[in-house]
């Protein structure tokens, strides 16, 4: 791991971290047109109201992000064996879990929104706003979940520009029927959910058109019994509830964060909204290189090749990290300006810039975790990232209960900070097995 990287590794990280980090940043942004748009009506409850509601789906939606990390490693190993037929039924098997679990949330919706509800403490009025943004977005189920699945494969296949085009496609649409709904026609949160929903449809319908294009490229076709394997089957299930069970761990972090923030008044709550969607900026920007972690291993572990494994992790390590200091510039020089973007409320931006120092540290903080992330997705070694999160979440669980009653909200971002800390030195203990593991 000491050698200088290959520079055809520096290029292949490029050519898929790039058009990615285009990609995800759309993802943030659109969360932050949803608060810029409400957080320049009248009242700081419908920035509340939309920070809750969406909480709501990113612990649901996050929590099924299994479909997305579950495809793109098997797609990736199967792409490295020169495997089509295996390429094709991964696609396949994803749908069909992406499928039935949207279905099921339609199915249990109300439960799903009680339960929300009750475990969330915020005012009766963002609550209100919440519960109806809810209402409208939950329809959007199978959609935004076979979404996941279609950019998890075309990862896989090392193909960054069609998740740019589905991505940019869909939150464009996006933003542009929030700006239209909200400040055209005066619809509120109502017109935030409702632009989301419309566009998760679309964007499937896209997406589904170009799998069918490269399915076509393929030279085999699809078999059924390749598909319903067994053991094949039970291999997919097993890496996605690792999965499932990591990022559920990891979204009720956040979960507590936000719930332990609102405990601080609704003013601060919606200060450490506006401050959530520059951290989630930053991570979406830098998971790029996390995902062409995820292909690149991917690759790497199906043509079992060492060495194949260790240039792709010297070079997302080095620009990741490259990155993340310039991520944090950034936010030093531009973060009053970027809050004053997301709101007008006076109040909400003096406070939000009290916090500004944590959203400026988070990116060099939380860049390791994110890239031994893609390197166990990409190696399919999904069991110690299941277990290191176990670990990670209990010890976080203490800091979240504790800090805050010692520096309030600066306990509660500093606890935010230590998880994420906890998180990449944990999988940094497991890095070697890992990499014993590949063979020549």
């Amino acid at each position: 791991m000491t050698a200088p990287a290959n520079p055809s590794w520096n290029r292949r990280v490029w050519a898929l971290a790039g058009p990615i980090i285009l990609s995800n940043v759309t993802v943030p942004l659109l969360g932050a047109v949803d608060t810029a748009v409400v957080g320049h009506l009248p009242d700081p409850r419908y920035i509340g109201g939309v920070a809750i509601g969406a909480l709501i789906f990113n612990f649901v939606y996050w929590g099924f992000g299994f479909l997305r990390m579950g495809t793109t490693g098997p797609t990736a190993q199967a792409w490295g064996a020169d495997d089509p037929a295996e390429i094709r039924a991964v696609l396949a098997r994803a749908l069909l879990l992406a499928a039935g679990f949207g279905g099921l949330i339609l199915l249990i919706q109300g439960p799903v929104g009680a339960l929300a509800f009750r475990l969330l403490h915020a005012s009766a009025e963002v609550e209100a706003e919440a519960g109806a943004y809810y209402a409208i977005r939950v329809w959007g189920a199978p959609a935004a979940l076979a979404n996941y699945v279609l950019l998890g494969w075309f990862l896989g296949l090392q193909n960054a520009r069609w998740p740019l085009v589905l991505q940019v496609f869909m939150n464009g649409l996006n933003i542009l029927l929030d700006l239209v709904f909200v400040m055209g026609l005066g619809w509120g949160v109502e017109g935030v959910a409702a632009a989301t929903l419309i566009a998760e449809y679309a964007a499937l319908a896209l997406g589904l058109a170009l799998a069918a294009r490269r399915l076509g490229m393929l030279p085999e076709g699809i078999a059924r019994a390749r598909i319903l394997d067994g053991a094949r089957f039970r291999r997919m299930l097993a890496v996605n509830r690792d999965i499932f069970i990591r990022t559920l761990l990891l979204v009720f972090s956040f979960a507590l964060f936000t719930d332990r923030g609102a405990q601080f008044g609704d003013l601060t709550l919606a200060a450490n909204a506006v401050l959530l969607n520059l951290v989630s900026i930053s991570a979406y920007g830098l998971d790029g290189f996390a995902h062409a972690a995820e292909a690149l291993v991917g690759g790497a572990v199906g043509r079992r090749s060492r060495a194949d494994l260790d240039g792709a992790v010297r070079a997302t390590m080095r620009w990741g990290g490259i990155i993340a200091v310039a991520n944090a510039v950034l936010y030093l020089v531009a973060g009053g300006l970027l809050i004053d973007l997301l709101t007008g409320i006076a109040e909400v931006r003096e406070l939000a810039r009290d916090y500004l120092p944590w959203a400026v540290a988070m990116p060099i903080i939380s860049i390791w975790c994110y890239l031994y992330d893609g390197i166990f997705l990409g190696a399919t070694r999904t069991h110690e990232m299941r277990n290191a999160a176990i670990f990670t979440t209990i010890l976080y669980a203490a800091l979240v209960w504790t800090l805050p009653q010692l520096w309030a909200n600066h306990g509660l971002w500093l606890a935010l900070a230590l998880l994420n800390i906890i998180r990449g030195l944990t999988l940094a203990a497991y890095y070697p097995r890992l990499a014993r593991g590949v063979v020549s």
